[in-house]
């Protein structure tokens, strides 16, 4: 973000260290970015940028949840017909929908959608908890091929993974949780951590899948301060000042997102040195 708008020039940029440093997938205008404060048509105009930009390079998973189930069929459909690969589909928040309710509109998401879509289940941000035998339900759904789960109970994650596991794929959603979810059978993260550590955190995941269990959780323990340090306050705040350190992007939000404060920017600066980031300004 710049006063005047969205910083093409610098998304450019970060797509194209992201890609450069192995990530297997973005995510545009989902939560950890600031999709929720982007008009209407910032919204499409960020997604076929990306699309432009990433240019078939590896596959680009639009965010196109929404608590209004029209609007976010009509972004989904948009988004399948500029060339995103697959969506991002969050709970709906406040309206708070029964089970029912988050089946029938995921549903209806999925048949509008010419794409793959991924459920995303975080309850500390949207007040709705997508329960294990909704999603089983969805599984029935042709397009749904997986789920973005940080809802950090791990009896949840367990139940979900035993009824849907062998169905569609299941991707932690919480970074300090990555290796107790592959563990059980899920199959990556979609993280906040790789933001600023692509390369670390994809290891994470590769050297679990090597077989290296034991390098995994290593690696997973060792950026735990700064991984807390992200969630320090409400994403994205810390990382959109920890890149801003990184000379990436400048350290604007848009309300009701405020700048982070000078308590948790020093906590977050001396995380990064932890982790080997050098050369860093202040937030």
């Amino acid at each position: 973000m710049t006063a005047n708008g969205i910083d093409y020039k610098q998304m450019a940029e970060l797509i194209e260290w992201q890609i450069n440093q192995g990530v297997d997938a973005l995510v545009i205008a989902g939560t950890t970015g600031e999709g929720s404060t982007l008009t209407d048509s910032e919204h499409r105009e960020v997604l076929k940028f990306a699309v432009e930009q990433v240019h078939g390079r590896i596959p680009v998973i639009a965010g196109t949840g929404s608590n209004d189930t029209a609007y976010a069929v009509d972004l989904t459909k948009f988004a399948c017909q500029i060339g995103c690969d697959a969506m991002l589909l969050v709970t709906p928040y406040y309206n708070k929908a029964t089970q029912d309710g988050l089946y029938e509109s995921f549903k209806a998401i999925a048949e509008a959608s010419t794409k793959p879509c991924l459920l995303y289940n975080v309850p500390s941000r949207t007040g709705c908890n997508l329960l294990p035998e909704t999603v089983l339900r969805l599984c029935e759904c042709q397009n749904i091929v997986g789920i973005k789960e940080a809802c950090g109970d791990f009896s949840q994650i367990a139940k979900l993974l035993s009824l849907v596991g062998d169905k569609i794929a299941v991707y932690s959603g919480n970074d300090d949780q990555i290796v107790p979810l592959l563990s059980l059978g899920g199959k990556g993260v979609i993280s906040v951590l790789s933001n600023i550590l692509p390369g670390e955190t994809k290891a994470i995941c590769d050297r679990f899948f090597d077989g290296d269990v034991v390098g995994s959780a290593e690696l997973q323990l060792q950026l735990l301060p700064l991984i807390n340090a992200l969630f320090s306050e409400v994403n994205p705040i810390p990382v959109k000042a920890a890149l801003s350190a990184m000379g990436m992007c400048e350290n604007r939000l848009r309300l009701p997102l405020t700048p982070l404060s000078a308590h948790h920017q020093t906590v977050l600066l001396d995380a990064m040195k932890q982790a080997g980031l050098t050369n860093m300004k202040e937030c």
